[in-house]
């Protein structure tokens, strides 16, 4: 048994697992050099050695090392910034604004310590992160209670099997609207291929709608029942026309495009050069050309652009979609060498044609044939033979409760208790939320304030119709799990519409868009058990109540399934005192 113990001690100091290849190689070389003294070993000796040798690579093959990990301390605190060319107040990351990129590789363990300078309760959430089995470290009010003014809270998250363009930004009330938000990135492992040549760099393109007002005078609008006023302006990484982007001719460089805006839809392009795109919210996509693609809020794309044009600078473009006053936003692409600023007319981009945008959306596809985080294809997963366990249909609306603006899920408008719903579901403390505030289609009768909370089985095959009765686009973000986005149309949904479903290759997303008067269907395997925030990614909508929650769930306790409350979980309201 001692090369036995020889073998744990050398896996155990070069903290890496060894192959079942590296592990034939070094048993191979082993037994040539023993095979003089085993040749005179007894039968019976040679059978306990080589029981024992098994064992040993049977314990070698189950012992791996543990995914690297990645440290980051992000401070937020006020800053004076002018992006509009007006003095006002800003929320910084580390200083910065926009803040820092979190740049990750799949199944890392990526450690952010926020800390909270400013003066109100904060809380960060991770747009597009399934945080597998930890809830806990979702960052939003109906799981985490916000982190008090001068205080810390370290957030702590596997980006487990997920590859792609995310982001992050403030979940409580209006503060995105004075920024905090940066980009998360997280890149394939270097054993997985990825479906297109390595560009010779990456940027990461963030784009927002802008006010010069305070996020807290434009909070009491909303809280006053008055109107969120149309943005100032739009601003490509915290600028409304000085970012530059520079590369060399004949190259190729990936763009990470993410529209971290409050309430507008965005129409992204690039004078002169085609966009491919490459992957939407971490799926592979069919790699098409685009002139320009449309962005809704909350969503993320990536576009591989090949520098192949005169050697000059050239106008990178983001201009607002479905507003009666298009507002338009400017970048420069600039070529090695060049001395010729951009010149002419900005390229063209459509404004308010719906039909257009969903024709569009229709050609976004799934590469099949291609790898995400792991090796096997994307198309081997074949989601469009699944049953449907359950179906929701969940209608938005913008009532008048009690003389006050709200907005509503199936007549339902979010009221978020003192209590974070996953801290009161873990310690089963009563008069918090309940399972029957919201139906599963919309009721007849008036709008009511409430705490949403829908109730999911563990492992069901769900549908979900998100039903749009208003002349406004709507986007719909969900935590904790992706989805495939399979249809789109006009009008009232009925049943006989799930024969226009793509059941094939539909892209996998995190946040869909619901055009005016219009439906959107979304298919989800709930397999990431815990409680689980549904919302209008139309930052005023959500925070006046069009969101609910996911409680996916079964009764089986198993750290399999889910993990247990951090030590580190701050508590309030009923939990404070436990």
């Amino acid at each position: 048994m001692l090369l036995c113990l020889f073998l744990l001690y050398m896996h155990s100091t070069s903290s890496l697992c060894l192959n079942q290849f590296t592990l034939h190689s070094l048993v191979s070389t082993l037994l040539d050099t023993l095979q003089v003294s085993l040749l005179k070993m007894r039968q019976a000796i040679l059978l306990y050695f080589f029981l024992g040798l098994v064992a040993c690579l049977s314990t070698l093959c189950t012992v791996r090392a543990e995914d690297p990990y990645r440290y980051f301390t992000f401070e937020f605190t006020y800053g004076q910034i002018s992006p509009l060319g007006v003095k006002q107040r800003g929320i910084l990351v580390n200083g910065k604004f926009p803040g820092p990129t979190i740049d990750a590789i799949t199944n890392d363990n990526v450690i952010v310590n926020v800390i909270n300078k400013l003066d109100q309760p904060f809380l960060i959430t991770w747009n597009g992160l399934k945080q597998r089995k930890v809830s806990w470290q979702d960052g939003v009010l109906g799981t985490n209670c916000p982190i008090p003014p001068n205080a810390n809270f370290t957030y702590r998250m596997q980006v487990k099997d997920q590859i792609g363009t995310y982001s992050y930004f403030p979940s409580t009330v209006m503060h995105r609207a004075a920024g905090g938000f940066g980009a998360f990135v997280i890149r394939a492992r270097a054993v997985i291929f990825v479906p297109y040549l390595k560009p010779a760099e990456e940027f990461n393109v963030l784009v927002n709608d802008w006010w010069n007002s305070d996020h807290r005078v434009l909070q009491t609008k909303l809280n006053t029942g008055n109107p969120m006023p149309f943005p100032d302006g739009l601003l490509i990484n915290g600028l409304p026309r000085s970012s530059v982007f520079t590369g060399e001719k004949g190259k190729r460089y990936l763009f990470r495009v993410s529209n971290l805006g409050l309430t507008t839809s965005i129409n992204f392009r690039i004078q002169g050069h085609h966009l491919k795109l490459i992957e939407i919210e971490g799926s592979h996509t069919m790699q098409e050309p685009y002139e320009s693609l449309d962005i809704h809020v909350g969503q993320s794309v990536a576009v591989m652009i090949t520098l192949d044009g005169t050697v000059k600078d050239y106008f990178i473009v983001a201009s607002t979609r479905f507003t009666k006053t298009v507002l338009t936003a400017t970048a420069i692409l600039r070529y090695a060498g060049s001395s010729t600023p951009a010149s002419g007319p900005l390229p063209i981009g459509p404004t308010y044609q719906v039909h257009w945008s969903m024709k569009q959306a229709r050609t976004l596809r799934w590469n099949l044939t291609a790898n995400a985080a792991r090796p096997n294809p994307q198309g081997s997963y074949h989601y469009g033979t699944i049953p449907i366990v359950r179906t929701l249909v969940l209608t938005n609306s913008a009532p008048i409760i009690k003389g006050k603006q709200r907005y509503a899920i199936n007549k339902v408008s979010y009221k978020q208790p003192d209590t974070p719903l996953k801290l009161a579901d873990y310690y089963n403390i009563p008069g918090v939320f309940n399972l029957n505030t919201i139906k599963d289609t919309s009721p007849p009768g008036p709008a009511v304030l409430g705490t949403s909370v829908v109730g999911i089985t563990l492992h069901d095959f769900v549908e979900i119709v998100f039903q749009n009765d208003e002349n406004t686009i709507q986007s719909y973000h969900l935590d904790g799990s992706d989805f495939w986005l399979v249809g789109f149309g006009s009008g009232q949904w009925n049943s006989t519409m799930r024969k226009r479903y793509n059941l094939v290759d539909a892209t996998t997303r995190y946040t869909a868009q619901v055009y005016p008067l219009s439906w959107t269907a979304i298919l989800v395997s709930m397999d990431n058990k815990g409680m689980w925030n549904l919302r209008s990614a139309i930052w005023p909508r959500q925070h006046l109540g069009q969101q609910l929650y996911l409680r996916v769930w079964n009764d089986e306790k198993s750290l399999y399934t889910e993990s247990d409350i951090p030590t580190n979980a701050i508590r309030c309201g009923k939990a404070a005192k436990l």
